[in-house]
């Protein structure tokens, strides 16, 4: 009779283990909050659940379930996208732009995908397409002229004025977000260093530093100075209003100042923060002579081809050839 060594003793038994018996592998029934809780962004979970709500309040009448939501997802895969067909038609009807449109149906489609991933739906919705959107139509902001008389505003003697000139030097000197301003603390400022770590658009958790020109770093020291003593994981840039003073200010308290400031300076143009990054980018690509490569370090955006929209906008190539044709027919 053959000797049983140890290891395949332990093999033998790893081999007759029961599979599964060490996981949760129940399915939650309550797809949407499974599809949340898969958002790390707070600001994508809070759209998708609006989206979702707005979609099952329009097309039943009711307030969403999980029993709503299964109900929906398990009906045959014609069914459904005549369902959400019909949805896509009344928000068109509606006249909402395409970009929304696209947003609501991608809420829906990101649904019945999560819904396939646990098991508990067998259709897809790929037969409903989106709009065609020209992404960055308008790129044009305000010249550095017209950004100067908005920093003049600021009265930087002042700890809101201190803030705000801040808030405007991040904004243009580093093409920055509204939402990465807003999520920045104490500690991700280095002025030793003229650093900024930012959390960046789509980057989860992983922070990146970013460099600041001598100028932001001034006007961020003078901030942090006037406000007081604050620790590292405080906010930076924070509400000095009565209602919540400390605060950290959000994206839309952001877009509120710029909106402010900008009327004050006597700017026409309907502005806000991601129209500053407009102007940034744009006037960064009139002093790099268009260095489209070089920019993109500013704008951190992925696809060099969205520079390069902002760069035919900023030639007003077909203005110029239009005018040339114009003049052929006096």
């Amino acid at each position: 009779m053959q000797k049983i060594t140890p290891s395949q003793h332990n093999l033998d038994r790893l081999l007759d283990a029961k599979i599964g018996t060490s996981f949760d592998t129940s399915v939650n029934p309550d797809v949407l909050a499974q599809l949340l809780a898969d958002k790390r962004s707070l600001n994508t979970r809070r759209a998708y659940e609006r989206d979702v709500v707005q979609f099952f309040k329009f097309m039943t009448g009711k307030e969403v379930t999980p029993d709503l939501v299964l109900e929906f997802l398990h009906l045959e895969r014609t069914q459904a996208v005549s369902v959400v067909l019909k949805y896509k038609a009344s928000l068109i009807q509606k006249g909402l732009k395409e970009a929304t449109v696209n947003r609501r149906l991608a809420a829906i489609k990101s649904l019945v995908s999560m819904g396939r991933k646990i098991g508990v739906c067998v259709y897809g919705l790929e037969d409903v397409s989106g709009e065609k959107v020209q992404k960055y139509r308008d790129t044009t902001g305000i010249d550095v002229d017209a950004f100067k008389r908005v920093l003049a505003v600021c009265d930087r003697s002042t700890v809101q004025g201190s803030r705000d000139y801040a808030l405007l030097r991040l904004l243009w000197g580093n093409a920055l977000r509204r939402n990465e301003i807003s999520q920045l603390n104490i500690g991700d400022f280095d002025p030793d260093a003229k650093t900024l770590r930012i959390l960046g658009k789509g980057q989860g958790t992983q922070r990146e530093v970013i460099d600041l020109a001598e100028g932001t770093v001034e006007a961020i020291t003078q901030w942090v100075s006037a406000r007081g003593d604050a620790l590292d994981d405080t906010p930076l840039f924070t509400s000095l209003d009565y209602a919540k003073p400390g605060h950290r200010l959000t994206g839309d308290g952001i877009r509120k100042i710029v909106v402010k400031l900008c009327s004050k300076a006597g700017i026409k143009k309907t502005m806000s923060p991601h129209r500053i990054r407009h102007s940034a980018i744009t006037a960064a690509l009139d002093a790099t002579d268009g260095n489209v490569r070089k920019v993109q370090k500013l704008s951190r955006h992925r696809q060099l081809d969205t520079l390069m929209i902002y760069d035919d906008n900023r030639g007003k190539d077909q203005a110029e050839v239009s005018n040339l044709l114009d003049e052929m027919i006096f």
